[in-house]
């Protein structure tokens, strides 16, 4: 009995452990300032390209129909401004280092919309979805409206002579 308190004991404190060093990731990113609640698509469906253009009026849309996205594929993050990039990194993660550094002068913004379908429930509340170019590759960023205003605002205040294109 003693040896299964013990145990337990144990348990619990590893687990709040683990919370602890969460809760300090967390600060020690947010301590410089300019950081942000930003969700990331890690995995864009293999038909992203097809999807990217289903605005109504646009090239892709065929009689007002769009592909419904689904909810796969987004992990919460932590998005911070570090000069010429923005620095992400996921929530749940123990991992001093970002998993993403997007450079300004590489990232291209296709177009946003709002989240659709299953999206809804895989993101925050009120998130604006931003498909991208960063790379030649697509990714999907979702944010507040008032981190997109501040990321697209970083974004054209590039200096000049860099090539910025903002959706």
């Amino acid at each position: 009995m003693i040896l299964a308190l013990e145990v337990l004991g144990v348990v619990v404190a590893v687990a709040l452990l683990g919370l602890f060093a969460f809760g300090l990731r967390r600060r020690l990113i947010q301590r410089s300032g300019g950081t942000f609640d930003c969700s990331l698509r890690l995995r864009m469906p293999a038909d992203a390209e097809a999807q990217a253009p289903a605005l109504p009026g646009d090239a892709g849309d065929v009689l007002g129909e769009t592909v419904e996205p689904s909810g796969k594929g987004w992990v919460f993050g932590v998005a911070r401004y570090s000069g010429d990039r923005v620095e992400w990194f996921r929530v749940f993660s123990y991992a001093p280092r970002p998993r993403r550094a997007l450079e300004r002068a590489e990232i291209e913004v296709l177009r946003r919309r709002t989240p659709r379908g299953q999206e809804e429930l895989a993101l925050l509340s009120g998130a604006v979805v931003l498909t991208c170019r960063h790379r030649g590759a697509l990714l999907e960023l979702a944010m507040s409206e008032d981190a997109l205003t501040g990321f697209l605002a970083w974004l054209e205040a590039a200096p000049p002579g860099q090539r910025v294109n903002v959706a």
